[in-house]
């Protein structure tokens, strides 16, 4: 897995940018994840300068479905929808539910005509289901992967990340984890800045990478009032020094071995790996609102050099620094120069 994320570029070629959405559900569908994904990609946000995607929700056989918290909604698409979309998702069911067969048909068919598949929970069962799975690293709720890895042998399940990105499949965990790999199906598509303002607007955070425990193994620290948030508000302020474990375990006053374990059980991730993933975001925001130079930005995130920044880069988001700029640079007007003072 990437120290950063589980993140698995197939290719180098820029993917098409998303434009169009389905939703496919049946009855026992979970309300709250399926009402992650609608207010991710369903909700009207061009007044924020966010792209409008052709959305809809489909069923095998539209009407009412069936929810798990005992009410029902109503759906007036047909599965006929999918052969459109772009990105179709799965929210959670039940994992003693068989998918119908047309909903297992659509999938395979949306896949092979090179559409982006997302599960959301416990909806990795119904892309196992499909196929879909097979060869491929996947995730669900940590509480059912021994079962999901039991049911599916041909895939590689992931235990305890929000989510895993394969490419053309994209599976996370339970719960509010599909919003973190929502934003991150938005950032990669439309860039960091999207991805920013609608996590502001979801009111989440907007930079959980998909390598991030779903949980962490002591979510109150030993001591009364310890808490790593202040260090890394300062990390983020500081990130072209050099950010290694004794100079973190300094600034916290621990000693290297002790901070080093107590940041990854409260914060779920390794020093090394946050510090990393924080120096992407930084140059991600650069590439597109500024024309500076990728040795410039290199030197002023912390990675030293563009070989380093193109390295990591590349791990995080599948494609080279130069290529994110071409696709995602701001040309609005209102846009600023944030190097600029």
């Amino acid at each position: 897995m990437s120290p950063i994320g589980d993140f698995l570029p197939t290719s180098c070629q820029t993917p098409p940018v998303l434009t169009n959405v389905a939703v496919i559900v049946y009855d026992g569908v979970a309300p709250f994840e399926l009402g992650v994904v609608c207010e991710a990609f369903g909700l009207d946000r061009t007044d924020d300068g966010i792209p409008r995607l052709d959305f809809a929700v489909c069923a095998d056989e539209p009407g009412a479905i069936e929810t798990t918290q005992g009410f029902s909604i109503n759906v007036s698409d047909g599965l006929d929808r999918v052969a459109d979309a772009d990105l179709v998702a799965v929210p959670a069911v039940p994992r003693s539910f068989e998918a119908p067969e047309p909903v297992v048909a659509a999938l395979r068919a949306a896949h092979d005509r090179g559409a982006r598949i997302l599960s959301v929970c416990s909806g990795a069962f119904v892309l196992g289901q499909a196929g879909l799975l097979d060869g491929r690293r996947c995730t669900t709720h940590w509480k059912y992967t021994h079962e999901l890895a039991r049911r599916f042998p041909e895939a590689t399940v992931v235990p305890e990340v929000l989510y895993v990105d394969a490419g053309s499949v994209v599976t996370s965990a339970g719960t509010a984890a599909g919003i973190d790999a929502c934003l991150h199906i938005w950032r990669q598509e439309h860039g960091a800045a999207a991805a920013a303002q609608i996590a502001r607007r979801m009111v989440v955070p907007p930079q959980r990478d998909g390598g991030q425990a779903q949980f962490i193994s002591r979510p109150v620290p030993d001591l009364a009032g310890e808490t790593f948030g202040p260090l890394q508000q300062w990390i983020v302020e500081h990130l072209h020094e050099d950010l290694d474990v004794d100079t973190l375990a300094r600034q916290a006053v621990m000693s290297p071995r002790t901070f080093a374990r107590r940041f990854k059980d409260e914060v779920g991730a390794t020093p090394h790996a946050w510090v990393t993933r924080q120096r992407v975001l930084r140059a991600e925001q650069l590439l597109e609102r500024t024309d500076r130079s990728v040795d410039w930005i290199a030197s002023e995130v912390g990675f030293g050099n563009a070989a380093t920044l193109r390295h990591h880069f590349g791990r995080v988001r599948g494609l080279s620094p130069q290529a994110y700029r071409r696709r995602f640079a701001c040309r609005d007007e209102t846009c600023t120069d944030e190097a600029a003072s």
